[in-house]
């Protein structure tokens, strides 16, 4: 069993970082150990996709700013992104084989199919650090958010959207993710823990790749069988197909639309939680996660081993491997009122991006100023 990381999911702020919790600073410094190689390096950076905007904005250049300053800018990145295909992904993890990286962190498109190309980099020497996603096969490590504590969040926070009158009566539809993506499965079991036996889940869907439009599609489907009128709320594990689903209810013509949860805080997320298109989504210091990777990626490379176990203190099972040493980051949920102290706060995003002309009155309203 994993350890899990406890935190307020009430507070305001992101102010829990692992920082304070004495990990980061007991990573001691570059004479903690005599490494293996010096910071003429390469790691290897498989991100899933490009529907999520996350990937392309946050992950990939605070991976590769925090190598080069890690390495006296002598360290690269060899970046690849699968844009959802998990067969893409193994020909590039292949191709970072080949081209003999120090070390490679892979966010897998299928964890599952990709546990071969692990083996073939462990086989070749190349350490495989799973990312966001945890993957199969002989990985070194893990870091990702607590995907249970996620849905657990979502689940939760839709609850209290509902209020205290919230019953079987009441009925929900559940957008989940990518069937394909182990995150997926815990975002749902982590909702499930919350909402189970408190309100009736009238349809369900594993959305394929996580696309906005598969979501769209599904929620008008679930419009049809349920009526328009009778959604009290809509579970959706991502702030891309929360996007879907508000088209689908806007083509349905439902104009005050129900408590919709989201996660990733996604800028156009960001501003529908404003306007009231959205009620929540699930903010992850990817900044936080990213540059955290990178410190194990590079401290994997160079050998610093005591560095790399303060960077790795809880344990993960995959399906293929037990005891994995990870890192678990916290989350927040991000509703209207935390804005500001959240991903403004945390310089995600500046008021000028997010109070928009279209938005204008929102943030004011919302006392974004």
């Amino acid at each position: 069993m994993r350890r899990r990381i406890s935190i307020s999911v009430a507070a305001a702020t992101m102010s829990v970082t692992l920082a304070g919790c004495g990990v980061l600073n007991a990573t001691g410094s570059s004479d903690d150990a005599s490494p293996a190689k010096g910071n003429d390096i390469t790691v290897g950076l498989l991100l899933p996709e490009k529907a999520n905007t996350r990937y392309e904005n946050f992950d990939y250049p605070i991976i590769k700013r925090k190598v080069e300053s890690l390495t006296n800018d002598r360290g690269r990145v060899e970046y690849a992104n699968a844009e959802a295909s998990a067969d893409t992904q193994a020909s590039q993890m292949q191709q970072m084989i080949d081209d003999r990286v120090d070390v490679i962190l892979l966010d897998a498109v299928d964890s599952t199919a990709i546990a071969s190309g692990v083996k073939k980099a462990k086989e070749a020497g190349i350490p495989v650090i799973a990312y966001d996603r945890l993957a199969e096969g002989p990985i070194d490590a893990y870091i990702s958010f607590d995907n249970e504590l996620v849905g657990e969040v979502q689940g939760r926070t839709l609850l209290e959207a509902i209020g205290e009158k919230a019953s079987l009566s009441d009925k929900i539809v559940m957008m989940n993710g990518s069937p394909t993506d182990p995150n997926a499965k815990q975002f749902k079991a982590g909702a499930m823990s919350e909402l189970n036996g408190k309100v009736t889940i009238a349809e369900s869907f594993d959305t394929k790749d996580w696309k906005p439009e598969n979501a769209e599609a599904n929620m008008a489907d679930a419009i049809r069988k349920i009526g328009k009128g009778n959604i009290a709320a809509v579970y959706s594990a991502n702030d891309g197909m929360a996007g879907g689903i508000v088209k689908a209810l806007e083509a349905a013509g439902v104009s005050d639309p129900p408590p919709i949860t989201g996660q990733d805080a996604e800028l156009p997320a960001v501003q529908r939680i404003l306007s009231g298109e959205q009620y929540m989504s699930v903010y992850k210091s990817y900044p936080q996660e990213a540059e955290n990777a990178a410190e194990m990626a590079v401290a994997k490379v160079q050998g610093r081993d005591i560095q790399f176990a303060a960077l790795t203190r809880d344990k993960v099972d995959s399906p293929t491997d037990k005891g994995i040493p990870a890192q678990l980051v916290p989350v927040v949920a991000l509703t209207k009122e935390n804005i500001e102290d959240t991903v403004v706060a945390d310089d995600i995003y500046k008021l000028s991006d997010i109070c928009t002309a279209e938005y204008k009155a929102a943030c004011e309203a919302a006392g974004l100023k």
